[in-house]
């Protein structure tokens, strides 16, 4: 039987375990990025562990989150950041100079590698034939010291593409119907690997976003093959002689197939409060929109800047539509510029948005109350945008130029005049926004700003947890509902005692000054709990406030790892016992230790109600030390001073 590309991948990384289904593996790591709004925790961490040097082949420190500088804090952290890098032997990409993922991919990625990086949208390397996957800041700082990844081996979803997408048909629609299929819960422990004829027929930049919201799906990655057109970007990038060609053998077995006639699909919409809450743009034509925002990592490629810019060409935004464009790197506005682009949406009424992660996240550009925002992004998780009750659309460019035009929801395969942007046969290389790592570090100094905290580190875990389930929560559960993004939350990402004010105040605005008075306690959830982002302080800030404990139904991959990672046990309860639990209930867990050491079934004592259950762990030996240990920080000291 022969491999899929991503067995290949993984296989030849695997420096602890074996190649089976479902079984533990470590991986060696070639290259990490880290972000700003996630960098500066996992450099400290990197920090605490006492090594001089990273140990990746190379890595990557990137600012495009933060950018935001209403005071000193995140000015302080970018300063920490680039002071770091240089200590360290890290890249680091400069404020303005782009979103990571868009200028990892134009500068570093190479097909075959493995790519650790602590930002949730990692996978957008899998366009290149990269293993890339998203991870919590410490499981980064981690892999930067040399330490392998632990993951389950995945299963692997094939998506067999054939035909080819219609005019004004954006690639963006072949995850969009991937998310009708699976759901943002659907793909998580696997990796969707994409073959067949219709390949051929996407892009480089078509791959980079359809690889970019397989996260969405819960996927640990996505994988194209490194062929035709993956060499005609490297060359284009001046980077031809990084370029392997790779693919899965012609007798690969994939655990599951996905077909998509990419001729037969239709402009698709994902309507608000989840990413897999599809429909078609047909259903909404002439509906009302008052903010149209394009960008992100997800859809900021030159090709989908200049397919805006020619739509927009000699018209007007709608009057009563507020547009903002955000090229993705650098490069990306530098060539829209040289080509006339940049002119045509200036022209047409649209504003001109930083090179970052900007409205992504939160930071600036929230809509009206009650307005529809239209936005090429990949999550519209509620209240995410900064307002609270938002309607968020993901769409494509395509959809979002032609809306913006006419104030209402458009089909734009309606339009009659055909646009196509070919990828282009050389792009402008300017790296004088990435500052490479310096030989000698001995005279560098580490700078740190007053809001720059040391990292807590929880105490190793005891026998017996007794405490009020301080908060009780449904499905899907994302990390903008435990720690929300945005400008108000941001600047404090590497102050833990101050940004764990902010856990959970948009679900319940007590429930931090109520955990902290308790001094401890348990969260109850339902089904995909901690699904979103990678961000570890969703973990981190939940453990300083005394969180000993998650019980749910089933967790989101990179959360899990994370809880772990700082010592708050993960266990799983069935949907019938989690329904006779109440916030304020009272819950006894013994014997922990041993329950961890010699099976996985933990009895629950409900103190309040005079009752008890069974959860269970279904943690590896590795994640039962990292958790006996008080958390990943403390057990990698252990191994270090051993």
């Amino acid at each position: 039987m022969g491999l899929t590309l991503a067995e290949k991948i993984i296989n030849e990384h695997i420096v602890v375990g074996e190649p089976v289904k479902g079984s533990e593996i470590g991986i060696k790591i070639d290259q990490t990025l880290t972000q700003d709004a996630t960098g500066t925790m996992a450099y400290l961490q990197f920090e605490a562990m006492g090594l001089d040097r990273v140990k990746t082949e190379l890595s990557v420190s990137y600012v495009d989150h933060n950018m935001l500088q209403t005071d000193f804090r995140n000015a302080d952290d970018h300063a920490y950041l680039k002071s770091v890098a240089a200590k360290y032997g890290v890249y680091f990409s400069k404020p303005g100079n782009g979103i990571c993922h868009q200028v990892h991919r134009e500068r570093f990625g190479v097909p075959g590698k493995t790519l650790l990086g602590s930002d949730s949208h990692t996978p957008t390397g899998g366009g290149l034939g990269m293993i890339s996957i998203g991870a919590g800041g410490l499981d980064v700082a981690v892999a930067m010291g040399g330490g392998p990844f632990f993951l389950t081996y995945p299963q692997i979803i094939g998506i067999n593409l054939t035909g080819e997408l219609q005019p004004f048909v954006n690639a963006k629609n072949v995850i969009f119907k991937i998310l009708e299929i699976l759901t943002v819960k659907g793909g998580v422990g696997k990796v969707l690997e994409y073959f067949g004829p219709g390949v051929k027929a996407l892009s480089a930049g078509d791959r980079f976003a359809i690889a970019n919201m397989g996260t969405e799906a819960g996927a640990t990655t996505s994988i194209f093959p490194s062929d035709e057109n993956t060499k005609r970007f490297f060359d284009a990038q001046g980077r031809g002689d990084v370029w392997v060609e790779l693919s899965a053998d012609e007798d690969a077995e994939y655990d599951e197939i996905i077909e998509i006639d990419l001729s037969a699909l239709e402009p698709l919409v994902a309507e608000p409060g989840s990413p897999d809450n599809i429909t078609h743009v047909k259903s909404l034509v002439g509906k009302k929109v008052v903010q149209v925002l394009i960008g992100t990592c997800t859809n900021s490629s030159y090709e989908d800047m200049m397919m805006v810019a020619k739509m927009l060409e000699g018209k007007k935004i709608h009057p009563g539509v507020d547009m903002g464009v955000a090229p993705g790197s650098k490069q990306v506005f530098q060539m829209i510029a040289e080509s006339g682009g940049l002119g045509m949406i200036i022209s047409s009424g649209s504003r001109i948005l930083e090179s970052a992660c900007g409205f992504c996240i939160g930071m600036g550009q929230a809509p009206p109350t009650g307005g529809i925002s239209l936005r090429t992004g990949n999550r519209n998780f509620p209240g995410r945008s900064g307002t609270q009750g938002d309607e968020i659309y993901l769409v494509s460019p395509e959809i979002a130029a032609a809306s913006a035009l006419a104030g209402e929801f458009v089909d734009p395969t309606t339009i009659e005049q055909v646009i196509k942007i070919e990828a282009p046969t050389q792009y402008t290389i300017d790296d004088s926004g990435i500052i490479p790592p310096i030989d000698d570090p001995s005279g560098v100094e580490i700078l740190r700003g007053p809001n720059i905290k040391e990292v807590p580190v929880k105490d190793s875990l005891t026998d017996t947890i007794k405490s009020e389930v301080i908060l009780k929560v449904g499905d899907n559960i994302t990390t903008d509902h435990i720690l929300p993004a945005g400008a108000k939350v941001l600047p404090f990402r590497s102050n833990i005692p101050a940004i764990a004010e902010f856990v959970y105040m948009n679900v319940d605005d007590t429930f931090a000054a109520r955990a902290k008075a308790a001094g401890s306690g348990i969260i109850v959830g339902g089904t995909n709990y901690g699904q979103g982002s990678s961000r570890e302080h969703a973990a981190l800030a939940p453990m300083f406030l005394g969180i000993d404990a998650l019980i749910v139904n089933s967790f989101a991959r990179i959360h899990r790892a994370n809880l772990i990672n700082f010592g708050i046990l993960p266990l799983l309860i069935d949907a019938a016992d989690n329904d006779k639990i109440d916030q304020g209930d009272e819950l006894e867990i013994n014997d922990i230790l041993s329950n961890l050491e010699f099976g996985n079934d933990f009895t629950v004592k409900n103190l309040t109600k005079g009752m008890e259950f069974t959860v269970k762990s279904d943690m590896t030996d590795l994640e039962k030390s990292i958790l006996k240990a008080g958390g990943k920080l403390a057990y990698t000291r252990s191994l270090n001073q051993n």
